[in-house]
């Protein structure tokens, strides 16, 4: 049995696994209904019992907490492929929110207890995606703690480029569905210096809006350097929590 109490999430790296033929812990899901949810439905809120995980297949969910003064505080961002509810606990430790229209599977926990405590393979990938994650809450953390608000949003856009298939002209198209408070609760920012640093990177022509929700980096290498990277931003401990793409704070 895994026990690690702080780790909810995951992200979804091929490891080959024994069962679905090289799936890893994504073949745990395989067999089950795919399920739809509209933007702002919640999967799930913050205390219900934790009697389910779900894979990510497509879309994005946004999870987050209410602290105690009412203020929402967004851990992450979830994409196609990510792991939701790997926590131990007995209920869940946040709310999980379409941010647009989501599509997903989940298994009960049992079954997912029975899948991963029977493979000798699944287990040391669910020990390293808790791994990977709790090493990514450090880091961020950090960056937090460390960053301008500038190398905040910057760090931020940066991540997403990363991940992005498209690309327009030869220049990463990054999908920006959440809104510019999404974004503010994540960075903890507020929502007027994320919409103002939002223009002046558009005004430097550092990035260009392309459709509602979307941007194209125009200036890829100078959005490393206003994320506070620079030359030697791979071995930067603040770049490496964003290149992950981690989820907990993200």
């Amino acid at each position: 049995m895994y026990s690690e109490p702080m780790m909810a999430l995951s992200r979804q790296d091929h490891v080959p696994g024994e069962i679905g033929s090289g799936e890893g812990l994504a073949s745990v899901f395989r067999r089950q209904a795919e399920e739809r949810f509209e933007p702002g439905a919640a999967l799930f809120w913050e205390g219900d019992v934790a009697a389910h995980l779900f894979q990510i297949i497509e879309g994005v969910l946004r999870v987050y907490k209410i602290i105690g003064d009412g203020r929402r505080v967004i851990t992450g961002f979830l994409y196609p492929g990510d792991l939701v509810g790997l926590s131990q606990r007995r209920c869940y430790l946040y709310t999980a929110e379409a941010v647009t229209r989501v599509k997903l599977r989940r298994v009960t926990r049992n079954r997912f207890d029975e899948e991963v405590n029977g493979s000798p393979t699944l287990r040391p990938e669910l020990f390293a995606r808790l791994s990977d994650e709790m090493e990514a809450a450090q880091d961020q953390m950090v960056l937090l703690a460390r960053k301008s608000a500038e190398e905040r949003v910057a760090s931020f856009l940066l991540a997403i480029a990363r991940r992005a298939s498209a690309h327009l002209d030869g220049q990463p198209l990054i999908d920006l569905p959440m809104t510019r408070l999404d974004m503010a609760d994540y960075l903890g920012l507020t929502i007027e210096t994320v919409s103002r640093i939002m223009t002046r990177l558009t005004s430097r022509g550092v990035i260009a809006a392309s459709g509602r929700h979307a941007i194209v980096v125009r200036q890829p290498l100078k959005l490393e350097i206003l994320a506070g990277e620079g030359d030697d931003g791979a071995h930067d401990p603040i770049a490496v929590a964003y290149s992950r793409q981690a989820v907990w704070p993200h």
